[in-house]
């Protein structure tokens, strides 16, 4: 019996890649995993595959730039499983382009998903995990949360906010038995390259990605910092591929 047995586990950006991914993990592990994502029919897909491996999961079709839809997961998880032991707010986007392109469209939908998405899962988590007295965030950033690179200054800039909202959020919590993690990715196999319009960041990207982490080495190492004992808090895991 693994140490994240019995948990209650929402993860947002469910329908593919390392949401996907840490949802298949944890239900292996015995944990309860309340999926959402703005794609139903890939969440309902996910649903089935992992009741036919006899785990535990419940949907919702999610949008995580709306706060009620956040609040509406977090009430599903406690009608339906009685606790939220933890929230990994994964779901983001990143379709890079240069600034020059003027790109604004996709610069506040980056802004949207990748900050306020965040923000929304901690303001529907939150006052829960308070009143429990335990429960945890697993929020999802990225290497370029440490360094910037051409094309990439807004995609950036939203997972360094990830980075210090997820730092804030540690330090006042302190003392509450409420843990909080930071998970920054290297290049990992998923669709967030899909959403590049800008040809020459989308070929730049191809090349970037001829080495990429499988999204089970990132879902393990979600499934590593919330398995651990109440009383170790994992603050900060940086993933990449061996190069």
């Amino acid at each position: 019996m693994t140490a994240r047995y019995g948990k209650t586990v929402i993860i947002t950006g469910a329908s593919s890649g390392i949401g996907e991914a840490t949802a298949r993990e944890l239900a292996r592990g015995g944990a309860h995993v309340v999926i959402g994502a703005r794609r139903l029919e890939k969440l309902e897909a996910l649903a089935s595959a992992i009741r036919q491996e006899g785990g535990s999961v419940a949907v919702q079709q999610l949008d995580v730039t709306e706060l009620t839809q956040m609040r509406t997961i977090v009430e599903l998880a406690m009608n339906r499983f009685g606790r939220l032991d933890a929230i990994v707010n994964n779901a983001g986007i990143m379709p890079l382009s240069p600034l020059a392109a003027l790109k604004i469209e996709e610069w506040d939908r980056m802004i949207d998903v990748n900050i306020r998405g965040v923000l929304h899962g901690i303001a529907a988590g939150l006052p829960v995990m308070k009143e429990q007295g335990f429960g945890q965030f697993v929020n999802v950033a990225s290497i370029a949360a440490y360094a910037v690179s051409p094309m990439a200054s807004v995609y950036s800039a939203t997972k360094y906010a990830v980075r210090a909202i997820t730092d804030g959020l540690r330090q006042e919590v302190a003392g509450q038995g409420i843990r909080v993690t930071l998970v920054s990715p290297g290049v990992t196999e998923s669709e967030l390259a899909d959403s590049i319009t800008d040809n020459g960041a989308r070929e730049r990207m191809k090349e970037f990605r001829r080495t990429a982490l499988p999204a089970s080495a990132i879902a393990r190492a979600i499934a590593y910092a919330i398995g651990q004992p109440a009383d170790v808090d994992v603050n900060e895991l940086v993933i990449r591929p061996v190069m």
